[in-house]
């Protein structure tokens, strides 16, 4: 694999006298999916909110591509190539699949708030929203206005858009929640493609998904790391078998 695009050593989050997460360390790799898995409560959720700026750690480090990232905001860790799904679909549902796509690309520009210019007049943006779509797979859906896309297509064009600020590293919160069979094939060839050219860190809950497309694997439990490794070592470990691969779960994690 190629280096650590993502890193952190000993994050933690409490809430009050809940300590949601504590002392994870892991590294993403560029050319990599790392899945991170857990029963519900296992603090997933938490630690994606850290890792894209949504929440600020409580202790510990986040490190991206070698600098320090810990406690800067959204948008700021967003600016430095971070691009993140959220376990909800969050498009425009009144724009077309390419505007939402032409609205990401546009945030890249040195000033995004130019609004007595054309937004055809931005080739450059125009050509980001286009190479989105094409590379999540809805190039010939670029018309279609969001809220007719089917679920799977709602949430293939939301990875869209955050392909189309250009980022290195990628967060996937739950991409394949609500999916039948056919569009959870289509995500995960998706999630596939993605890899040779982002570091990617998935939660997600679809364990035929995971183990389908995870270089490493870390399982978290009551808000540590239980254990992390190669997916099919993972799978061996009995901790892991009894705590959660066991069992059926949902929800938020």
């Amino acid at each position: 694999m190629a280096e650590a695009a993502l890193r952190t050593e000993g994050l933690s989050r409490s809430f009050g006298g809940l300590r949601a997460v504590a002392d994870v360390s892991l590294a993403c790799s560029s050319g990599a999916v790392h899945a991170v898995i857990g029963p519900n409560g296992a603090g997933k959720t938490t630690l994606i909110n850290m890792l894209s700026g949504d929440l600020a750690p409580s202790g510990g480090r986040i490190e991206l591509f070698g600098e320090d990232v810990t406690g800067l905001r959204p948008e700021q860790v967003s600016q430095r190539g971070v691009g993140r799904s959220y376990q909800k679909t969050n498009v425009f549902p009144g724009f077309s699949a390419f505007e939402n796509c032409r609205l990401a690309a546009q945030s890249r520009l040195p000033s995004s708030m130019r609004f007595f210019r054309s937004a055809e007049r931005y080739p450059e943006v125009n050509a980001a929203a286009e190479r989105a779509l094409e590379a999540a797979g809805l190039a010939a859906r670029g018309g279609t206005p969001a809220a007719a896309l089917s679920h799977g297509e709602q949430r293939q064009l939301e990875i869209a858009m955050t392909l189309a600020t250009a980022p290195r590293v990628l967060l996937l919160d739950e991409p394949l929640a609500g999916m039948g069979a056919e569009e959870s094939a289509r995500m995960v060839a998706l999630i596939r493609s993605l890899r040779t050219q982002h570091a990617i860190l998935l939660v997600e809950h679809d364990m035929d998904a995971v183990f389908a497309v995870a270089d490493v694997l870390t399982v978290m439990v009551n808000g540590a790391v239980l254990a992390s490794g190669a997916p099919a070592q993972v799978r061996a470990n009995p901790e892991v078998q009894h705590a959660y691969l066991g069992e059926e779960e949902g929800g938020d994690g």
